[in-house]
């Protein structure tokens, strides 16, 4: 067999540089692709499971778990004048002092709570005049005209036994009592606690010991309901029962206004302080389910906070640190 010539050599050893060239190429195209389609399949089931969190996620036991901040700043009164407010209510005596212009635009300069005397049937006369003249007192010298101070009693106060005492009380003091009833409280909250902005998409909550007011305004007009208060453990009520009666309640809020929830009260109160940021007018509350009741008013209270939020489905749940219905009497003054 005759030798090869080194052409022939080259020649040989050029074809197979080709084929492996191309041979490799061949099987590098082939690993792409194979790697390619196990990305499609890996990635399908990440996107089956992003729908169904999204499914969930208006659950109405999770409303405000994500909203941290409220920001609306109110209109300050311009040469406001000072009024003073003592509120009767269910658990006790508290007062407000606050600046209000011909605007009724209003804010906060004092306020002091008192001690639970009322709903536990503890005060005697001697309380009452004791505690009615201190807190008269303090707001004498803080600049309040002494016809510029009032006494609400409140709709829940009403309906405890020691309440006619305490208005007996008053009265011998020299003092015009006013009383108002679960609709015209939860209407006075609403003048307190609804910035205007807000009149044509957000309701408002009062939850007291006695009742829980809900309220919203409609076409210029406010209405109102009334359900349990957070202390209804105490007239034996089952909590499934009043978890749907204030569920048939809240329900009637109209669609259009229940994008934010403004609610004032004693366990809102509590709830708000656990979150509370420095000394904000606004706190937004977390979900009711957020939260682990401390005491039976707790327990109570969250479960008409729960029956509320999911019966409106309410994204944004904001507690007014200032806003109370008493305020919301000397606006209509």
């Amino acid at each position: 067999m005759p030798r090869l010539t080194t052409f022939s050599k080259f020649l040989i050893t050029l074809v197979i540089v080709a084929i492996a060239f191309f041979g490799l190429r061949y099987l590098s195209s082939q690993m792409n692709n194979n790697s390619s389609g196990s990305t499609g399949t890996t990635s399908q089931p990440s996107a089956t499971t992003t729908p169904a969190k999204t499914v969930e996620q208006p659950s109405t036991t999770t409303t405000t778990a994500t909203t941290s901040s409220f920001t609306y700043t109110p209109t300050e009164p311009v040469n406001g004048k000072l009024k003073g407010v003592v509120e009767l209510g269910a658990t006790g005596f508290n007062s407000f002092i606050v600046r209000i212009d011909n605007l009724k635009n209003w804010k906060l300069e004092k306020a002091e709570f008192g001690n639970s005397l009322v709903m536990e049937n503890m005060a005697t006369d001697a309380d009452v005049r004791d505690g009615l003249k201190r807190y008269i007192g303090k707001m004498l010298d803080f600049g309040v005209g002494g016809k510029e101070i009032h006494f609400v009693v409140s709709s829940g106060a009403l309906k405890a036994e020691s309440t006619q005492k305490i208005i007996k009380a008053l009265k011998g003091l020299g003092y015009v009592v006013n009383t108002v009833t679960p609709e015209q409280e939860g209407k006075l909250a609403l003048k307190a606690a609804l910035p205007r902005a807000y009149d044509q998409r957000a309701f408002v909550v009062d939850m007291g010991s006695g009742n829980t007011k809900i309220s919203w305004m409609q076409n210029g007009q406010v209405s109102a309901v009334e359900t349990h208060g957070s202390k209804y453990y105490q007239n034996n009520l089952n909590p499934t029962t009043v978890y749907q009666e204030a569920s048939a309640k809240a329900k009637q809020v109209p669609t259009a206004q229940r994008q934010t929830c403004f609610i004032i009260g004693g366990v809102p109160f509590e709830l708000a302080k656990q979150t509370r940021n420095g000394k904000e007018r606004y706190t937004v509350l977390k979900a009711p389910d957020g939260y682990t009741a401390d005491g039976e008013k707790q327990k109570a209270g969250l479960n008409i906070y729960k029956a509320i939020a999911d019966a409106t489905g309410c994204k944004q749940v904001v507690f007014d640190w200032d806003a109370n219905f008493t305020i919301g009497f000397l606006l209509t003054l």
